[in-house]
């Protein structure tokens, strides 16, 4: 993938002098942290290739493993989610799971020819790649795997794809080891869902702030909560552009989005939707 090295030629340096000094220096463990969850997939399925290139070591090798990792049919790279590379009998469908910790531990007493690379991370409903937190990948399956994590067998390597450290348990960060992948996406900061309703919002009075609590509650309703949190940042991002010269609004902008990373955190770890509406709220209008 050319286009890695374009992007994040900083990270595609460091791993590719690693793979290929003699002991092939890198982590065990290692962690990618950012909003782009596909290019931390991406980066990892890419290292993968590069562990197990047997032709010509370049990004557009046709060896054999490099043609099987491109088609994300490696029998040694797999990912490992909520819904995939579980036991047959393995009914749940929510986390990755204790049972497939076990299966894990279990499938890498055989030795294997090849470089094995198995990356954890998240998937939603359409089959996107999303990041590992404490509700998909909890503590029993997590603590069930920190003994391989801190002594793999050889030729082994674990991705870990999240979005903030701060989802994952301190474990599994203390034996990783840490990159941001910064987002080079091109998009734009969508906000249409929420601009008839933050309209305004720096303008509005304590007494209406429940009338701002029931329109983003419904919203919540309407769409995924954690795709409306992340417009009303993109909305707030738009007006911290345009307040460069407002000392004020920019820190009491700074201080909003901080409040509303918040609000997805708390999403993430499963709280009440409605306690998580209405401390946000009260953060936006009540607590300037």
């Amino acid at each position: 993938m050319h286009y890695l090295s374009e992007k994040y030629p900083f990270l595609m340096k460091y791993f590719n002098n690693g793979i290929h000094s003699s002991d092939k220096n890198i982590a065990h463990c290692i962690l990618f942290y950012g909003s782009d969850l596909q290019a931390q997939y991406d980066l990892a399925l890419e290292i993968a290739r590069m562990l197990n290139c047997t032709g010509t070591h370049t990004p557009d090798c046709q060896c054999l493993n490099c043609s099987w990792i491109r088609e994300n049919k490696h029998p040694a790279v797999l990912t490992i989610s909520k819904v995939d590379n579980k036991p047959s009998d393995d009914t749940s469908k929510t986390v990755i799971s204790i049972d497939q910790a076990r299966m894990i531990k279990n499938e890498l007493l055989v030795t294997s020819e090849y470089h094995r690379v198995l990356i954890f991370c998240d998937k939603d409903k359409e089959g996107n790649i999303c990041g590992l937190n404490q509700q998909n990948f909890q503590a029993d399956a997590a603590n069930a795997l920190l003994k391989t994590f801190e002594e793999p067998p050889s030729q082994t390597t674990f991705f870990f794809l999240t979005k903030d450290k701060s989802d994952m348990i301190t474990t599994v960060v203390s034996r990783a080891q840490c990159f941001f992948v910064p987002s080079k996406q091109d998009d734009i900061r969508d906000f249409s869902l929420v601009k008839e309703t933050m309209d305004g919002y720096l303008e509005l009075e304590r007494s209406e702030v429940l009338d701002l609590n029931n329109k983003i509650l419904e919203l919540t309703k309407e769409h995924d909560p954690e795709e409306i949190f992340t417009q009303i940042q993109n909305y707030m991002d738009a007006l911290l552009k345009h307040s460069i010269n407002n000392p004020a609004v920019k820190l009491k902008l700074i201080k909003d989005l901080k409040s509303t990373e918040m609000a997805k955190k708390q999403f993430r770890l499963n709280m009440n939707i409605q306690t998580i509406v209405e401390n946000l709220c009260y953060d936006l209008i009540l607590n300037n």
